[in-house]
């Protein structure tokens, strides 16, 4: 996979199903992998952020989630195909694994959440090894459920807690986890779990994911996406005009 340079972010520019196949030889080689996807808002809080910075940096794969990426980077003169969604990826990995009976682990969200993900994998994907599973509200205890991932068997674990805890707590733990496979996921249980609705195919399309999310939570994420959106425009272009 081809790795470029945006914004002082590594992200790898590959297709999903470039990215499949690559995560699927690695687990089958027992070769650890760390997997991230970068979206607007990660990308901005990196540039403050010396932790979550390296934490991402330290992935072997970094997809582009968002299509704000694809455009920003677009308009500095990258090529980027496609986005990698990483709720669009979490689904391929499941299906991916039960064909290859590969276990896993789905860690974060609410005990209900997590409990309702479990089910839906399982309803749409009826082979699918389920190792385990457990809430994302273990912080007084990590250790426990860092075991409790290791004595399952599972060769993927998926991390759904928000940034930058989730990446901070994978690339402390990636040692003693013994998986062969871990991605963070951020919100996508509570898109599976039925939580909270994606955006329609055409604002998926149209970068305007984080409209959609405003609008069904508005107090809670306005805020957010003003000031990452704005700051993510005001990076674009005082790039663009030191390269002119």
């Amino acid at each position: 996979m081809l790795r470029i340079n945006f914004l002082k972010t590594p992200m790898d520019v590959a297709t999903m199903e470039e990215t499949v196949a690559f995560i699927e030889t690695r687990i089958d080689e027992r070769r650890f992998l760390q997997h991230v996807v970068v979206n607007v808002a990660k990308i901005v809080n990196m540039q403050n952020d010396s932790a979550l910075a390296a934490s991402v940096k330290a992935c072997e794969v970094i997809n582009i989630d968002g299509m704000g990426v694809v455009f920003g980077a677009r308009f500095l003169g990258l090529d980027v195909p496609e986005r990698v969604a990483g709720v669009d990826l979490f689904h391929e990995l499941l299906a991916m694994s039960a064909k290859r009976d590969f276990p896993v682990f789905l860690l974060g969200a609410t005990e209900e959440v997590v409990t309702k993900t479990v089910e839906v994998a399982k309803a749409q994907n009826p082979n699918l090894n389920i190792a385990g599973f457990n809430d994302g509200y273990f912080w007084d205890d990590e250790e426990a459920v860092v075991k409790k991932i290791r004595e399952s068997g599972a060769k993927l674990l998926f991390v759904a807690i928000t940034s930058p805890k989730k990446e901070n707590f994978i690339n402390k733990w990636q040692d003693k986890l013994g998986v062969d496979f871990v991605m963070g996921v951020g919100g996508t249980f509570d898109v599976v779990a039925g939580k909270v609705k994606r955006a329609p195919q055409w604002m998926q399309k149209a970068g305007l994911e984080w409209l959609y999310r405003v609008i069904q939570e508005p107090r809670r994420m306005w805020k957010r996406y003003l000031v990452t959106n704005s700051k993510f425009i005001w990076l674009l272009l005082k790039t663009k005009f030191r390269r002119l």
